[in-house]
């Protein structure tokens, strides 16, 4: 069978499980008729929302809060919601994508075939969110997702402002924001302006080290000397030729995409081979977000810088269970011991926003509900404003919604061995610091 059969066999059987899904249209008015009376009002069937993320392998630290996050939203929910007027029971279905794009797509597919999920949702890195995204695109699954760059997610997976994605909307910042963050704390340390760029060979990385979309242009244009070498295969266990590249252009500042595995690996190698003395800042993206993350370096872990998207004291509550930053992060701990981190609040804001999304849609059997829903959402979450709607820097293309961010240091901590402070809110004023940003020791 060719592809494009292959393609019109699989949109003839979506086809026909939306017709017969929750006994719309002809139909299932030809059904009701021939059908005894209790059939006809059988309870109202399950309303299912596919939730997939990294839950194992080397981007787990991503998925490590999935479990209470989904509890907790379980409880908040209850025994279902109210859409139109009618009550309707509601399965969030998890699976773990191995931090791997086949099998992120692969579990994609199964949720909406399968399962025959209403909305998809999805987050965690490219890795994970363009080829789920990619699956409910091309199966015309309204789909929601969160926690990766938006540029990696609309770009990456070749969307132009010209050409948008009918099915597929994302809330996150862009790689210039956090440029922007990483840029804003390195001026404050005053240093030779010289960067080294590490970058893995990823969905993130490949959109983050082009040399137009990615870390270059913005680094140039405010008067950095940007040094990146080739991409690095994702478990390299030799950074040498990288270290050594950096070492001899007198870098000062270190910068890159890393999963926090391999982050330890060359953080390792860099104090062995004594590239560490000369930096006055290391401001990873990916790899510093997580607090096992930083214990997973020893003693190397203070000083160093990272985006922070979600903390206990961003100042923005969920509308799902009207918890504050503060007492979900809290929550959090008593309930596992464990200190927050920052996927915890996208996690939360991805499920209250599909929640969100079904309210309003008046009809869950219908995708183009679903998706006018979603195009005309305008939404409080945990981690701030979500929309669709605007069309100004909020939402720079069509399928996009900017989010906060601001910038953060680890230090050594009181309760826990690091904690992270937020030292620069430049980019959003609304959300307090905690700390003074150090130069790097």
């Amino acid at each position: 069978m060719s592809k494009s059969d292959k393609g019109t066999a699989l949109k003839s059987r979506i086809g026909r499980r939306r017709a017969l899904k929750y006994g719309g249209g002809v139909l299932a008015a030809a059904a009701a008729s021939s059908l005894p009376a209790p059939a006809v009002h059988a309870a109202t069937r399950p309303v299912k929302i596919g939730f997939v993320s990294p839950q194992s392998g080397p981007l787990a630290a991503f998925g490590e809060a999935d479990r209470f996050v989904l509890a907790d939203a379980r409880a908040a929910i209850g025994d279902g919601i109210t859409i139109g007027k009618k009550k309707y029971p509601v399965e969030i279905i998890s699976r773990d994508s191995q931090s791997n794009p086949n099998r992120a797509a692969e579990v994609a597919a199964e949720l909406i075939l399968k399962d025959e999920v209403n909305l998809m949702i999805g987050s965690s890195s490219g890795t994970t969110v363009n080829p789920v995204s990619d699956q409910a695109e091309a199966n015309e699954v309204p789909c929601v997702t969160a926690d990766t760059p938006w540029q990696i997610v609309y770009f990456g997976r070749g969307a132009t402002p010209d050409k948008p994605f009918k099915w597929t909307y994302h809330f996150f910042w862009g790689i210039d924001d956090m440029i922007g963050v990483f840029m804003d704390m390195w001026d404050a340390l005053g240093t030779n302006k010289k960067i080294g760029s590490a970058i893995e060979n990823s969905e993130d990385g490949q959109v983050g080290g082009d040399p137009k979309l990615g870390f270059r242009p913005p680094m140039e244009g405010r008067g950095f000397t940007y040094i990146q070498p080739p991409l690095f295969s994702m478990g390299s266990p030799d950074f040498t030729a990288q270290i050594s590249t950096f070492k001899k252009e007198g870098v000062e500042l270190l910068t890159g995409i890393f999963a926090p595995p391999d982050f330890t690996t060359f953080w390792t190698q860099a104090a062995q081979q004594g590239l560490t003395k000369q930096l006055k800042a290391a401001t990873i993206a990916k790899a510093l977000l997580f607090p096992s993350a930083i214990e997973a370096l020893g003693d190397r872990g203070h000083g160093l810088t990272t985006e922070v998207w979600w903390s206990a004291s961003h100042p923005y509550k969920s509308n799902l269970t009207g918890q504050s930053s503060g007492d979900f992060a809290n929550a959090y701990t008593a309930k596992t011991g464990r200190q927050w981190t920052q996927p915890l609040g996208f996690k939360h804001a991805n499920i209250e926003v599909a929640i969100d999304v079904l309210k309003r849609c008046g009809d869950p059997g219908d995708p183009e509900a679903i998706l006018n829903a979603i195009e005309n959402t305008d939404y409080e979450s945990i981690v701030g404003p979500v929309s669709w709607k605007f069309g100004d820097r909020r939402n720079p293309v069509k399928n996009a919604c900017r989010t906060p961010l601001v910038g953060g240091q680890w230090k050594r901590g009181k309760k826990f061995k690091y904690e992270l402070d937020l030292v620069d809110n430049r980019q959003a004023k609304d959300i307090p610091l905690t700390g003074d940003l150090e130069a790097l020791s």
